[in-house]
């Protein structure tokens, strides 16, 4: 197993995050792709306004790196019309992966019609343009019934509307590593919550994120069905280390 194309390197700190003036964390950016080119993982992430820099130095390295971004991030409260903006920004500026923050706090309040039509209308604009589209559902926030069902929901939605052989451009996609707790509670993804995606997404597959720390968790995710891993320690991941980042 080559676990480096399992890898989406991820950068999606803002300089405020950071501590930092944009220009730092600019060069934060820089750093991430050129990593990610060296080392030859999956896919960069990294926030919609890097996009055409990144696409611009993996061009000049003559690499096949992917470049991914996030939309309506990290919080999926924005109305489809920006959802829908940001995306086609995105793609004009050569993003190959859309992972679109699900409104999963609009699912919890039971608007289910709002949600049907957001991944509707996100992964038709990904899949018109030949893009993998991922939908971002934040398990921390969603209890276990509400993980399957959101999962289940993204599926049905994808099977009712699109082709088979687009099934596998389109992921469930388990957290964006950015939610807030109660009382500082851990906010990374488990082992259950991957499986209870793994079983009610199929055939879509899933993409784990959200505080995965080490190869053995990252293996063990792969060896369970998990087809991507976003990771903010992905050199770290790659080389069989443990990490201590939280995305």
């Amino acid at each position: 197993m080559n676990i480096k194309q399992y890898l989406d390197s991820t950068y999606l700190k803002t300089a405020s995050q950071s501590g930092l003036s944009e220009t730092e964390n600019t060069v934060l950016v820089k750093n991430a792709i050129t990593e990610a080119i060296t080392e030859d993982f999956k896919l960069i992430m990294i926030r919609p306004e890097h996009v055409g820099l990144a696409k611009e130095m993996i061009l000049k390295a003559n690499s096949s790196l992917l470049v991914g971004t996030v939309i309506d991030f990290p919080e999926g409260k924005s109305a489809l019309e920006t959802k829908s903006k940001e995306a086609n920004k995105a793609i004009e500026d050569g993003a190959d992966d859309l992972d679109f923050v699900c409104n999963y706090e609009a699912f919890k309040n039971g608007d289910i019609e709002l949600v049907k039509k957001e991944i509707l209308a996100g992964t038709q604009i990904g899949l018109t343009h030949n893009k993998t589209v991922k939908w971002i559902i934040e398990v921390v926030a969603l209890d276990d019934k509400e993980i399957i069902q959101l999962s289940a929901l993204i599926k049905n939605i994808v099977i009712s509307n699109f082709d088979e052989e687009d099934y596998a451009s389109v992921y469930v996609k388990s957290s964006t590593g950015f939610y807030k707790t109660h009382h500082n509670l851990p906010n990374n993804t488990t082992l259950p919550a991957i499986v209870m995606m793994l079983e009610n997404a199929a055939p879509l597959p899933v993409k784990a994120s959200g505080g995965i720390k080490s190869y053995t968790e990252a293996i063990e995710m792969i060896r369970l069905g998990v087809k991507r891993i976003g990771t903010s320690s992905a050199k770290a991941i790659a080389n069989g280390e443990n990490t201590t980042n939280q995305y």
